[in-house]
């Protein structure tokens, strides 16, 4: 688990901080960060918008 954390790089690092401070209800918040900031990305290209924009 350690390994995979350690090449996950800035991310890793930051769920294995929340992990040692026992802040799991953290973690959720974060993942859903991540996939909402993916959406964004995906949804301002012109190539992905009309696949992005038919999710809604």
């Amino acid at each position: 688990m350690r390994d995979m954390l350690v090449r996950m790089g800035i991310f890793g690092e930051l769920i294995s901080f929340l992990w040692k401070r026992k802040l799991y209800w953290l973690i959720p918040m974060m993942l859903m960060l991540v996939v909402i900031i993916i959406i964004v990305i995906l949804g301002s290209n012109p190539a992905t918008q009309p696949f992005i924009y038919s999710l809604w």
